[in-house]
């Protein structure tokens, strides 16, 4: 959108509402296989990645995602060797796990090669965990990839964008089903769980819920305030067979890492599970119905 030579960028996040951003430049454009791609560069949050026209991450507000996405499960469970992201083409997660040098082996899969090369361009800082050797990257579909896994992982990731295109197969009951099978004993799944302040967008919030609940044991939602996420409202979900995200949590042993971070922390992992009354009527609305 174009005003008295100003560029705006304009994301729609439902039909009555958008995030619109000043832009100074736009750096990239392309379509890939999978999706198009576009790089913005902003005053308000520097380089922005938009798939799709959705902003997806920005430098100024990436580390919030991904420390809660690494930080909460590894504060939880106490021998985590093996991790899979499926997704997670910008790094960002990857990144955040190497800091953890218990770890063996980081696989992400992403499908789109295209959009990985973006983020190694324009978003150095993101991508650093690509160039850690205990790091692989397969670019073939995630359902694909974790169908044919067994008691592989400690932790799942599924850090694909949303329920539709290419990444529709990765929310569905048949994936989360793969995740289970594909995790050890006492593996755990983090998902992101989208935002169920919108009306529109409550209705996947819920069907994310029915299904994961349905699949494992240990089924809670936690969140965090991410400017240009949906209404800056964003959830995750926590999925495990043995750990709970609050009773089996171990802040000592998590804060004698000395992890720096700028948004984690040992007490926002306990608030982050404190969650608005009516996301929890939602939830239990979703857990009180009969299969």
């Amino acid at each position: 959108m174009k005003n008295n030579s100003e560029i705006w960028f304009l994301d729609s996040q439902t039909e009555g509402a958008s995030l619109n951003i000043r832009v100074t430049n736009q750096l990239y454009h392309a379509v890939s296989e999978f999706q198009e791609i576009d790089v913005f560069q902003s005053e308000s949050f520097g380089k922005f990645l938009v798939l799709d026209g959705e902003v997806i991450f920005s430098e100024a507000d990436e580390f919030i995602y991904n420390e809660m996405v690494v930080h909460v499960p590894m504060a939880v469970h106490p021998n985590v060797k093996r991790v899979l992201i499926i997704g997670g083409g910008d790094g960002g997660v990857a990144s955040g796990f190497t800091a953890y040098p218990e770890i063996e082996h980081i696989d992400v899969v992403e499908p789109d090669e295209q959009m990985v090369d973006v983020c190694k361009r324009f978003f150095p800082d993101t991508t650093k965990g690509f160039g850690d050797e205990r790091v692989e990257v397969s670019y073939q579909d995630g359902l694909r990839f974790v169908r044919s896994r067994e008691n592989e992982y400690d932790i799942i990731i599924n850090d694909a964008t949303d329920p539709f295109g290419h990444a529709e197969g990765l929310f569905t009951k048949e994936f989360y089903g793969s995740c289970f099978k594909a995790l050890k004993s006492d593996g755990i799944m983090v998902y992101q769980h989208g935002s169920p302040f919108f009306d529109d967008e409550e209705s996947i919030f819920r069907s994310m819920h029915r299904k994961v609940y349905r699949t494992f044991p240990i089924s809670r939602v936690y969140q965090a305030h991410i400017p240009t996420c949906s209404s800056g409202y964003w959830t995750f979900g926590f999925a495990s067979k043995k750990y709970h995200p609050i009773d089996d949590f171990d802040p000592e042993r998590w804060s004698k890492r000395n992890i720096k971070t700028w948004y984690y922390t040992p007490q926002m992992h306990r608030a982050s599970f404190m969650l608005p009354q009516y996301v929890v009527d939602i939830l239990h609305e979703e857990e009180g119905k009969k299969k």
